[in-house]
């Protein structure tokens, strides 16, 4: 049987995108019982990213036609949509895991580690290189090891300038990270590195639009890392892979379909020599607990981007994954651990 709740969550504050503004994060619950198992997913989609909200509806209401008449393994190889994809897959994993009676980070990778938490990122705006830097220090000051400042709506002599503000705030042993969500040029972005690795930045992600793969692989080697997130939005990891373009990959399991698949594609990542880091598209509390057992199932995975549930002004229920001291809880209750029933 599977069961389908609409919701719609929140935004503490509106999101601006490229393809306009959200302020609030629709999709649906997703409830398998099949064989004895009963688990809980969500499919929250996300135009530019996944299928649209009606294409998940359908999609996920496909999948229930053909596991009715075959089985949800089948079900689940036919279904494309990747939000769709995610729910249903997110709710089988926990049913297994709780069958098992692991938390469910276990049953997706190592049955015998134990993981209690996973380092996380700060991410910060376009402040004004004062305001910027004391944002910073307050976040290292709460424990946090990376922080990520996201660039490209200014010149890059002022995004410099905001970086050098930052750096000079958290001194050298702080991990920084820059988002240029591929508003550079390549000549842009290759002027940003050079200046970037005189501050020791660890990576810039997405410097370049997603189409570039070529170009994107001619940046690395340049003193920064490089790493793809809006990338695989239109190339699958195998491509990014296969043109040898990134040093890092940012894996959202939202759009890549399913928490099995970011699992995969972190083994993938690791076996090319690519770091693998995991995040989410703002989601609700079932996918972003969900991302944090992803997370929790890499071994040595390095800070990700799960420290997103302060960008809601609602939930579905209580999150049993708090961020404290630079670092996001794994629930260690069978299966996701969500001990409340969702809205």
């Amino acid at each position: 049987m599977l069961d389908t709740q609409q919701f719609s969550v929140r935004l503490a504050s509106p999101l601006e995108t490229a393809r306009g503004t959200i302020d609030a994060r629709e999709g649906f619950l997703v409830r398998v019982e099949t064989e004895g198992l009963s688990g809980l997913g969500e499919a929250t989609p996300l135009v530019g990213w996944t299928e649209s909200y009606e294409e998940c509806r359908e999609g996920l209401a496909q999948a229930e036609r053909v596991a009715e008449e075959l089985d949800w393994g089948i079900a689940l190889g036919k279904l494309e949509a990747p939000a769709a994809r995610h729910g249903l897959s997110l709710a089988l994993a926990e049913g297994r895991a709780i069958s098992r009676d692991q938390p469910l980070y276990r049953s997706l990778g190592d049955a015998d580690r134990t993981v209690e938490s996973v380092p996380v990122n700060v991410t910060l705006g376009a402040d004004e290189p004062e305001a910027l830097a004391k944002r910073a220090r307050a976040a290292v000051d709460d424990g946090y090891p990376a922080v990520k400042i996201k660039v490209g709506t200014n010149g890059i002599e002022e995004d410099i300038e905001r970086i050098r503000a930052v750096r000079n705030a958290v001194g050298d042993g702080v991990e920084l990270r820059v988002d240029a969500n591929g508003a550079w040029t390549v000549d842009q972005a290759s002027e940003a590195i050079d200046a970037l690795a005189a501050l020791d930045v660890a990576y810039v992600e997405q410097p370049l639009p997603t189409a570039e793969l070529s170009s994107t692989a001619s940046l690395r080697g340049s003193g920064v890392d490089i790493a793809l997130d809006e990338s695989l939005a239109t190339h699958s990891v195998a491509d990014i892979i296969s043109a040898d373009a990134a040093d890092v990959i940012v894996l959202k399991p939202m759009v890549l379909g399913g928490p099995d698949r970011a699992v995969e594609a972190a083994q993938d990542c690791r076996e090319a020599g690519i770091d693998p880091v995991v995040s989410t598209t703002i989601d609700a509390v079932v996918a972003r607990v969900g991302a944090v057992h992803v997370a929790a199932s890499i071994p040595d995975v390095r800070a990700c981007g799960l420290a997103t549930g302060e960008r809601l002004a609602t939930d579905l229920a209580r999150d049993p994954a708090p961020v404290a001291d630079g670092a996001i809880t794994v629930p260690q209750r069978p299966g996701l651990g969500i001990e409340e029933p969702p809205i």
